[in-house]
């Protein structure tokens, strides 16, 4: 019964691909999180740790099967300050209120703000990441052995070149295999795993964070751990969605949330970093087949057996081999036809686009880039809702009354244009506001109407408001002031 439910089949339904390809994603893994340990200015364990401990738990608790959760940098850079300045046992308790914060989300169901962010926001999401995931690589391209760029020449034909021949294995796999058995038949001198920093040797254990349960403590750590939260779990959506969209399957937001909060929590409580969901490495594993929640499960295990047992084996695995697997990533990450399409796309569209890119590229924090973006689409969105209202008056034929005819949407971006529309001192009796076909969404409407209204009696004109449809005629009642100073209000 488990085996034929939804759950299961997200387990056993793709066994063999998945194996192979969380052994991709956990080599892929050592140099990203012993690189976030630096940023996040803490041991190297520390992030491998984080690692081992995200993917293995996301496996059981999430909402995306097939998407790798472990350290990240867009949870790193939030890290430095609070450990410069308190250490890391306040680290580990900022990550565990991080996770507690983000189960309250999944409870909250924040998962479905992911409606209100437009696909151009995606597109220009995707490209920053790529682009920073490239940038990321160039310490591994500039001041090398000649050497290093045949290896990572090598690596990238055989990642691109053998699915040519066969998909049986993973080619990122067979390239870092390759790569590595080069290296030791010729003898080269390159940079290699054990370059990266000291590798842990023990297994994590569980420990709780030495910090004093006070409110200091508590004024010290919620401001990090809510950013972090917020910085995780727009990532972990994004990248949701993204996997959703590469392996046409949907996924649960809201308990994607939870699974985040929860992994966060059992990473801190086994002396590991926070993190969320990886773009790279979901890319890798969709890239190299996983599809379920087992290639999540073998990249925790696995990474865990190298630390470990394999250590030795490891260490050996040149960096020229990771950088070419990532170099793949950041080329299949790329939205390529995105760029043609900017001349076909609107202008706003592409805007948004390109504004994501730039700030996200300029800061280095993808929250800072979603955020413009997201910003930048409700203004366009606004601006072109706004147009569609119009005014036209009418005149009886005895010149005594003016009738406005208001169609559309009155709202902040609109209601200017409303209030500018009708003329009060024109010289009739009467003026009679139609809005039948407009409706009115917030204060900002009501205010202009009031305006109007409270303007043309101050010029001695009666003024008459027909037509408010009940949700409009809700609003004015509540919030409007010129139906309490005498005058005329009908609705449907």
């Amino acid at each position: 019964m488990i085996r034929n439910s939804a759950y299961g089949r997200s387990w056993l339904a793709n066994i063999r691909a998945d194996v192979l390809s969380g052994i991709v994603v956990a080599l892929a893994l050592i140099p990203e999180a012993i690189g976030f340990s630096v940023i996040a200015g803490v041991d190297p364990k520390v992030g491998l740790y984080a690692s081992v401990v995200i993917a293995c738990v996301i496996a059981f608790t999430g909402g995306r099967p097939g998407m790798i959760s472990a350290a990240t940098a867009a949870t790193a850079v939030l890290m430095a300050g609070l450990v410069r300045d308190h250490g890391i046992e306040y680290l580990f308790a900022a990550t565990i209120l991080m996770g507690v914060i983000q189960i309250a989300a999944g409870f909250l169901k924040l998962g479905r703000l992911m409606r209100f962010v437009s696909r151009s926001v995606m597109t220009g999401f995707v490209n920053a990441l790529a682009i920073l995931i490239f940038l990321a690589q160039l310490p591994e391209l500039t001041s090398v052995p000649p050497a290093t760029y045949g290896l990572i020449a090598l690596g990238l034909a055989i990642i691109y070149l053998l699915p040519r021949l066969t998909r049986a294995v993973p080619s990122p796999l067979v390239a870092i295999v390759v790569v590595t058995g080069a290296v030791m038949a010729l003898g080269l001198d390159v940079r290699t795993v054990s370059d990266l920093g000291e590798l842990p040797s023990a297994l994590p254990s569980f420990t709780l964070p030495m910090v004093p349960l006070t409110f200091e403590t508590l004024a010290i750590i919620f401001p990090v751990s809510l950013t972090l939260a917020a910085v995780g779990l727009l990532e972990s959506l994004l990248t949701a969605q993204i996997v959703d969209d590469m392996t046409d399957t949907p996924s649960d937001k809201n308990r994607e949330c939870k699974g985040q909060g929860l992994a966060n929590i059992a990473s801190a409580l086994f002396g590991g970093m926070g993190g969320c969901a990886m773009i790279g490495q979901s890319v890798i594993n969709v890239s190299s087949g996983g599809r379920g929640r087992l290639s999540a499960l073998t990249a925790g295990v696995f990474l865990l057996v190298l630390l470990v047992l394999l250590q030795d084996l490891l260490a050996i695995v040149p960096v020229a081999a990771l950088t070419a697997v990532m170099i793949m990533v950041s080329i299949n990450t790329f939205s390529w036809g995105s760029i043609l399409r900017l001349r076909t796309n609107p202008l706003p569209s592409s805007a948004v686009m390109l504004a994501t890119v730039a700030t996200v590229v300029a800061t280095h924090d993808l929250a800072k880039g979603v955020l413009v973006g997201v910003l930048l689409s409700g203004v366009f969105f606004a601006g072109k809702v706004s147009r569609l209202s119009r005014v036209s008056a009418t005149l009886s034929p005895d010149g005594t009354v003016r009738t406005y005819r208001v169609e559309g949407q009155v709202f902040f971006a609109s209601a200017s244009g409303f209030s500018d529309s009708i003329d009060v001192t024109e010289p009739v009796e009467r003026i009679v506001i139609d809005v039948g076909a407009a409706h009115f969404w917030d204060i900002s409407a009501v205010a202009a109407l009031d305006r109007v209204v409270l303007k043309g009696r101050r010029h001695g004109r009666v003024m008459e408001v027909i037509g408010l449809n009940a949700a409009s005629a809700t609003m004015v009642e509540r919030f409007g002031v010129h139906d309490k100073e005498g005058g005329s209000l009908a609705a449907h």
